[in-house]
């Protein structure tokens, strides 16, 4: 890699993003930390602090102060990493140009979990976006994209580990393009592909037993650990973190009837039955899996 030492950057995100910029010999002038609790911040505030640059825990773009302060540094490139809330048009005009990566193909699913919506939508498939950051959310012209296979099974938590360093790799790729002169094109996103993906509600979570069972199944998936899908019974919330096909369901079941076998507890979906393999109580941390299920739900048939 070409040296990009003379290259000063404003860095908004996680501590290891700014940690790998300063790696690839980047100028970092001042980090502004999304998760001041999350790995590599110790490490990076006496890297920073060597230098003579700035960390700043969660400061508000909208402070004058802070903003004085970024347009101070008078940067060349300004670099979002899972930086969690809108950056105001103040701040990103403190540097020439700035991007972010984005853990989706955009223009699908813009906004803060598209975790939780790729997987409820039974995608095979996803990946990571570059883009121009614009005052308008995840709606900047893309400068690279990466497709990245879901892995079967997978729940929210384990889609956003596996986009974790795909999507380090593209900031870095970027940014040293970026800092090496070349010319990135950038590509207008196609606003009529594109979908939404805020934060999922509670009615977005709860399951509707009269959907196939594929769809339960995603729901549960999109959901956990966090907040986690759920259905009512009598008048308890249960919250179902794990679940899976089950073939020998009895035929005289309704959608929504729950029942205890000799393979654990199962509740009948439109077109087959789901079998429980961890569920807790909506006021419970702590979870109970395989035939404890059933302690969920007193009185329930044993079939």
């Amino acid at each position: 890699m070409a040296s990009t030492s003379a290259y000063p950057i404003l860095y908004m995100g996680l501590p290891l993003g700014a940690l790998a910029l300063l790696h690839d010999g980047h100028d970092v002038r001042v980090a502004c930390i999304s998760r001041v609790q999350s790995p590599g911040m110790r490490r990076l505030r006496r890297q920073m602090l060597d230098r003579g640059a700035l960390v700043l825990g969660r400061p508000d773009l909208s402070d004058p102060a802070i903003l004085d302060l970024l347009r101070g540094e008078r940067a060349a490139l300004l670099v979002s990493w899972f930086w969690t809330r809108k950056i105001p048009p103040e701040a990103l005009s403190s540097a020439r140009r700035a991007f972010g990566v984005h853990p989706s193909l955009l223009p699908k699913y813009r906004g803060p979990d598209p975790f939780f919506w790729a997987i409820a939508a039974g995608e095979k498939d996803t990946g990571v976006t570059a883009h121009v950051l614009t005052p308008q959310y995840d709606e900047g012209s893309i400068l690279a994209q990466r497709r990245v296979p879901i892995p079967k099974e997978c729940n929210a938590w384990d889609l956003a580990r596996a986009l974790d360093r795909p999507s380090l790799a593209m900031m870095r790729e970027v940014a040293g393009r970026y800092a090496r002169g070349e010319n990135i094109p950038e590509i207008p996103q196609d606003n009529e592909r594109a979908s939404e993906a805020p934060s999922p509600s509670d009615e977005d979570c709860e399951l509707v037993w009269d959907w196939p069972v594929e769809d339960v199944l995603s729901r549960i998936r999109a959901a956990s650990p966090d907040p986690g899908a759920y259905t009512g019974y009598n008048d308890q919330t249960i919250v179902i973190l794990r679940a899976e096909p089950c073939r020998n369901v009895p035929l005289a079941l309704e959608p929504g009837d729950v029942v205890s076998t000799d393979e654990g507890v199962i509740v009948r979906a439109a077109d087959g039955g789901v079998l429980l393999l961890e569920a807790r109580h909506e006021d419970h941390e702590s979870s109970v899996k395989g035939m404890a299920i059933a302690s969920l739900f007193p009185g329930i048939p044993h079939v």
